[in-house]
This record gives C-alpha cells, structure tokens and sequence, in this order.
C-alpha cells in the first residue's frame, strides 16, 4: 500500500548484518552514501545483486578518506580487482573493518595489506619508504626517512631476514596502545 521502496531483502540485510559490524540501519545509510557517489551508476534496488562498482576516483574523494595520505591503498586493498573499484560489497567491508567496532586483530591483518604497497606478503623498507614519505607528506630528508626505516626493521624484525613479515609487524603494532584508535573511519 505504500510507496516504500526496497533497497534489499530481508535476506540480504541479515547477511551483511552477520558479516560485518553494522546494524541494518547503518547498512542503508551505507548504501546511501555508495549511491550518492554515482546515483547514475548505482542503483536504489540492490533486491538483484546488480553487478556494479565506483571507481577509485569517487571513493578517494569521500570526506572520511579525501585527507587520508593512505586514500588510495586503503581503497586498492579492499577493491575486488584490485584497482580500487569498488563494489558494494567491497565499501561495505572497507567500513566494516575501519569502523570502531571491528577488533584489533581484523584491523592489523588490513594495515598490514596497506602498508604492503608491493604486495608481496612482507614491509620491506621500500614499502617503510613509502609509508613513511606518506605519514610525513614527504617533508623527512632521504637520510632520515632510511635512518627511520632502518631502525624500524632493527627493533621489529624477530627473525633477522631484513623486512617484517605478519608476526613482525602484529608484535610492533602491539606494543602500539594507539594503534586502534587511529585506525577508523566513522560514517
């Protein structure tokens, strides 16, 4: 009787509540904000699984990411194809897991990925370069930035083979209590 649209069946609302940390409430305004990036791309009927992704180019610019140093890593490491395109599903992880709510453990397996710019399963220094030139919007001298990594791989390097694995670098962010609280975004 009325002109309520649906946005996603109950099913679909009970799965992304099951395997994220949102409420169906928070889902909606998920798909809200998705949609509001490309309404002519996305549409409001989700009922069908439609087949559709946001280029990096519009995720980057959301407020929450736009001054983020890390904007497009962080949206290449949740993006299916791994160009940064993101589907619903994969918007919905990238928040799921930067959302306050998502534990620590969840949070350290995706800063790892982030910060593992050539994806190859280990921060290397070029990959400690990078993160740093990032952090500090490049303002360190090349010495420094080198003195820095290379401090980083003495202190945190358990088995000596000169770039931190996983293990490495959840025993770092570990002793990190500042860590959880810096790795959000609210929506």
């Amino acid at each position: 009787m009325g002109n309520k649209q649906t946005i996603f069946t109950d099913e679909q609302l009970d799965a992304y509540q099951d395997c994220t940390f949102f409420t169906r409430k928070e889902i909606l305004r998920l798909h809200g904000r998705y949609h509001e990036m490309a309404p002519h791309i996305v549409p409001m009927d989700y009922t069908n699984d439609p087949d559709v992704t946001i280029p990096i180019q519009l995720i980057v610019n959301m407020p929450e990411l736009k001054e983020n140093p890390f904007k497009e890593q962080i949206v290449k490491t949740f993006s299916e194809d791994g160009e940064g395109n993101l589907s619903f599903n994969d918007f919905v992880d990238m928040f799921s897991v930067l959302s306050e709510m998502a534990p620590r453990e969840l949070k350290a397996i995706y800063a790892f990925k982030i910060y593992d710019f050539n994806t190859d399963n280990y921060i290397c220094k070029s990959d400690l370069e990078k993160t740093l030139n990032k952090l500090t919007r490049e303002e360190l001298a090349a010495e420094e930035v080198t003195l820095v990594c290379e401090k980083v791989i003495e202190e945190a390097d358990l088995d000596g083979d000169g770039k931190l694995n996983y293990a490495d670098f959840e025993n770092m962010i570990g002793r990190a209590p500042d860590f959880l609280s810096t790795f959000h975004i609210r929506i």
